[in-house]
């Protein structure tokens, strides 16, 4: 993450598109007894900076110790779940090349601790599709890449035997086909005037989940 942040920031042409929050995200893929995928649990844990920039607007721990109140927890959660119409939660998902669709945020917990905000939300998985012989993948990812998500917590799958695995973005050819794409920018045009494209995609981890026949 730091390494993306300097990238970003030492660019010669300016660009809108690069993170301003952090998140390490888990996500739990929760599969009943036929191999039908149900629900996502997904965690986001906020980087500190973001934490606090909440904290402070929203006037929780104001003797700084870290520690919030019920009452504060309460008001917390929830904040980062007021999603706007078409708003995808940043969570692709597909069930080999069909998309999946996933309801709004469900059963939301926020948390404090360590200086970092900590929330999770269950999202239903509609028509629950089966995994028999399909590959459940998922990317959490921000298109715009104001938001760099990491698969840094726990990926996991309530079936036995079903296992979930992880490949990270290879962030070297990210990185280089970003700086290219600005390259061939004119020198006098702004990324962001000339249309550049959304990256955040490129950036992201895929987690996938496959599960034996039922």
């Amino acid at each position: 993450m730091i390494r993306l942040f300097a990238f970003f920031t030492m660019l010669s042409t300016p660009i809108a598109a690069h993170p301003h929050i952090f998140i390490n995200t888990g996500i739990e893929v929760l599969v009943d007894a036929q191999n039908r995928v149900t629900h996502l649990k997904v965690t986001w844990e906020y980087d500190e900076l973001y934490s606090l920039l909440v904290t402070e607007d929203m006037g929780l721990d104001d003797d700084y110790d870290g520690t919030l109140t019920e009452a504060e927890i309460a008001r917390l959660t929830g904040f980062d779940m007021n999603w706007i119409e078409g708003f995808n939660g940043d969570l692709e998902a597909t069930l080999g090349n069909v998309p999946v669709r996933l309801s709004g945020p469900k059963n939301v917990t926020a948390s404090f601790d360590d200086g970092k905000i900590t929330t999770t939300h269950l999202r239903a998985v509609e028509e629950t599709p089966s995994l028999d012989a399909s590959t459940l993948n998922i990317l959490p990812y921000d298109a715009t890449y104001y938001t760099a998500y990491e698969v840094s917590l726990p990926v996991s799958v309530t079936r036995e035997g079903c296992e979930a695995v992880v490949s990270p973005p290879d962030i070297d050819a990210a990185l280089a086909l970003t700086q290219a794409e600005l390259a061939q920018l004119p020198p006098d045009v702004e990324a962001d005037e000339a249309g550049y494209p959304k990256i955040g995609k490129r950036f992201a981890t895929l987690v996938q989940v496959t599960c034996p026949a039922s």
